[in-house]
């Protein structure tokens, strides 16, 4: 089973092409801030899952997943700051927000059933 067969990786290119849409909503002023930013916490999730599956262990894989989650945590956190701020409507922001839940879920069963005995 490859990386690209793994529904978590899937559901987090979802998210990244869900990403790319809503920061097109962002001010001008945000193009290489917070849109940079995540644009870039986006891509890293699919990605780390990625390279933590093409690894040949189950050790040297571990600590990817997690970073996988702690970028999801901060795309969430970026896109809740996005709403605060009024620079994109809640409605926008529904799906990306729903979508990083999962992924969070997903990553968080993944790393338990890792680190279980």
């Amino acid at each position: 089973m490859g990386y690209q067969d793994l529904l978590v990786w899937q559901k987090a290119m979802d998210l990244v092409e869900e990403i790319y849409r809503v920061v097109k909503l962002l001010p001008r002023e945000e193009l290489y801030a917070l849109s940079s930013q995540m644009r870039r916490a986006a891509v890293s999730i699919p990605s780390n899952i990625a390279e933590g599956q093409s690894r040949i262990t189950k050790k040297d894989f571990a600590g990817f997943p997690a970073i996988a989650r702690g970028s999801n945590a901060e795309l969430r956190t970026q896109c809740l700051i996005c709403i605060r701020l009024g620079y994109i409507p809640e409605q926008e922001m529904k799906r990306s927000l729903a979508l990083s839940d999962e992924i969070g879920r997903m990553l968080s069963s993944m790393l338990g059933k890792m680190n279980a005995p």
